[in-house]
């Protein structure tokens, strides 16, 4: 199975410096969830680890700089989960998740009976198999999130990059599809490296965290080590306390009254 590394990791926006200086490794298997205020670099660092922006510093994913492979060697490799995917018009969800299938199928040419397998058993596997013939368009906030995650697996690839994969789902939907995550990365081993902006679930779902603030890794450790009330003081603005449960902190914001 494939780790991802990276050492002194920096991007531009604009002039604007975005990250800087960055340092991360997640082995096989391991959940990293990367946290900060809004304008951190969150969604930027995973666009550096995808290869979709220019970077600078080292990118290790296994035994292979990022910056020495091709971009299908890549896409074999990394699969992600944008914030907002971008889904054509009319798409059913068979034909969608199958493009999680581009990186194997020959320039020019058409999937072969393995890639419809391989979907097939991802639209199993994610309870989504009875939505086939349906268009994307038609889904639930919740079946649509999981049809996007089943596109991202059929990629076969061993690292999933995941930014904000809760947004816009109610509480229940935003559970499941983390419990689902959960379970696959488990299963078979994936690299998981996701941006959060619900605290808990970090904690609770994150072998590690991140925190990112102003481009600049300020903690990483623990979710219990990381999230403390002064450190989610300190940097996102906010009067909280922290809970510790066993299975992992829970933040909740403490109203502060005049």
């Amino acid at each position: 199975m494939t780790g991802v590394s990276c050492r002194g990791v920096t991007a531009r926006y604009n002039g604007a410096t975005v990250l800087s200086g960055v340092d991360l490794a997640v082995r096989p298997g391991e959940w990293l969830v990367v946290v900060g205020p809004n304008g951190a670099g969150k969604t930027t660092l995973l666009r550096a680890l995808a290869g979709v922006i220019p970077a600078g510093g080292d990118i290790v994913l296994g035994d292979q700089k990022l910056n020495q492979m091709r971009r299908r060697e890549v896409a074999a490799r990394v699969a992600v989960v944008p914030q907002t995917p971008v889904v054509p018009d009319g798409v059913t969800v068979f034909d969608y998740v199958m493009l999680g299938r581009t990186p194997y199928i020959p320039y020019w040419g058409m999937e072969g009976p393995a890639d419809r397998q391989r979907v097939t058993t991802v639209l199993e596997r994610l309870d989504l198999l009875s939505f086939a013939g349906r268009t994307v368009s038609s889904l639930s906030g919740g079946e649509r999130q999981r049809a996007v995650l089943a596109r991202a697996l059929a990629q076969d690839a061993s690292i999933l990059l995941l930014d904000e994969p809760t947004t816009a789902l109610d509480l229940g939907h935003q559970q499941q599809v983390l419990e689902l995550v959960d379970g696959l990365r488990r299963e078979a081993g994936l690299v998981v490296i996701s941006t959060l902006h619900d605290l808990t679930f970090a904690a609770q779902f994150g072998d590690r965290v991140l925190l990112l603030v102003a481009g600049e890794v300020i903690a990483e450790g623990r979710p219990g080590q990381v999230l403390r009330a002064e450190v989610v003081s300190e940097h996102f603005g906010a009067t909280v306390e922290v809970i510790e449960r066993p299975d992992g902190p829970v933040v909740l914001p403490v109203r502060t009254r005049g």
